[in-house]
């Protein structure tokens, strides 16, 4: 499920890349989402060496309101994210 995750992650930063100029407040948003998601990727990493943690952090939720916000703006974009906040949820996360 990490792979997918990665290869979503990959896809929208190339979205991104062709999407043109793109807002602050919708960059900072992005940054934002994407350290959360390695910090993620890290911590569970860790729960699996301790078993009993929490690894229910929100971010799936989080990415459909950036899409959501977006959509109108950058709807090339919101494919990606609605593709990355399933696999958050499809994960759990």
């Amino acid at each position: 499920m990490d792979s997918n995750l990665k290869t979503s992650l990959s896809s929208l930063r190339s979205h991104l890349a062709s999407a043109g100029p793109i807002d602050d407040e919708l960059q900072d948003l992005l940054k934002q989402l994407d350290g959360d998601i390695k910090q993620l990727l890290e911590r569970r990493a860790a729960a699996e060496a301790s078993p009993g943690e929490s690894t229910t952090y929100g971010l799936a939720e989080r990415t459909q309101e950036i899409s959501a916000k977006f959509a109108a703006q950058h709807p090339q974009l919101e494919p990606a994210l609605r593709e990355l906040g399933n696999i958050l949820s499809s994960m759990g996360i």
